[in-house]
């Protein structure tokens, strides 16, 4: 189940800029950095995007993702770039990069979809981080966060809960729902969202590394105590899980996304999107 990880999926395959890849560091830390240099969060540094800038967080590719790259900037990633020229995204854009990166030297990587209760406060907020395979081990590395800025090991994260053990934990009730989600005082917090996000965990477990704002289906409680217990235990290994969880997601739409999406995004888009 390791090496399916290992080559590129329909998103996070560079394209015609594969080429750019090519020279970037072989170490965690010095690849992730230079990931930070080409990528902005939408939000954060204080910076403000509008428009066609702002659109940039629905490039679903990462070749339209160094496409942005390269309409303003000609020297290799790894050349300091301004905060405000980077490209727009959010935390599954450093993710995907950086699993782009790592696949395209044959590194089995993928992208987890969960929580961060670790950005300062008590708000477990929705979040995505890369794991790759160490050759023993899946080890998960904060792409987004500046190692600098926190007491967190970014390169190793243990504090990162999955969207399965989250709803998992809900249903037992062992945490408030209401402490998850993307902000603490907006809508897209608690049941619902924990729900989609056992989805969105299960598709780009699937390799459909989607944007954290694609809807497609229709997931019941049933249905996402299922995927969530499988997901669980796939982590532990245990490979009838995995396979469960593969067939599964290529048989039923409620979790296959199929070949659109709806898109509801920071950037004003609110309209159905062909893969």
């Amino acid at each position: 189940m390791v090496d399916r990880y290992r080559s590129q999926s329909a998103f996070s395959d560079p394209g015609p800029y594969a080429a750019l890849l090519n020279h970037l560091p072989t170490d965690i830390p010095g690849l992730v950095s230079v990931v930070r240099n080409v990528v902005v969060h939408y939000f954060a540094q204080g910076l403000s995007f509008r428009g066609e800038r702002l659109a940039e967080v629905d490039s679903r590719w990462v070749s339209r993702m160094l496409a942005a790259d390269r309409s303003r900037h000609t020297r290799p990633l790894g050349a300091p770039r301004e905060p405000k020229t980077r490209v727009v995204g959010c935390a599954r854009d450093f993710t995907l990069l950086t699993v782009a990166a790592l696949r395209h030297r044959g590194v089995a990587a993928r992208s987890r979809i969960g929580f961060a209760g670790y950005f300062g406060d008590a708000f477990h907020y929705d979040h995505v981080v890369a794991e790759y395979w160490n050759g023993e081990r899946w080890v998960r590395v904060d792409a987004q966060l500046d190692p600098a800025t926190t007491d967190v090991d970014t390169f190793d994260v243990r504090e990162f809960i999955t969207a399965a053990e989250a709803w998992a934990a809900h249903r037992r009730e062992e945490i408030d729902a209401d402490n998850f989600g993307a902000d603490p005082v907006g809508p897209y917090r608690g049941h619902r969202f924990l729900l989609d996000q056992v989805r969105h965990e299960l598709a780009h477990r699937q390799r459909d590394e989607l944007l954290l704002w694609d809807e497609w289906g229709e997931v019941d409680e049933d249905l996402a105590d299922w995927v969530a217990e499988r997901l669980v235990a796939a982590d532990a290994g245990a490979v009838e899980a995995e396979r469960e969880l593969a067939d599964r997601y290529a048989a039923d739409p409620a979790l296959h996304p199929g070949g659109r999406v709806h898109c509801v995004s920071p950037s004003g888009l609110d309209a159905w999107v062909d893969l």
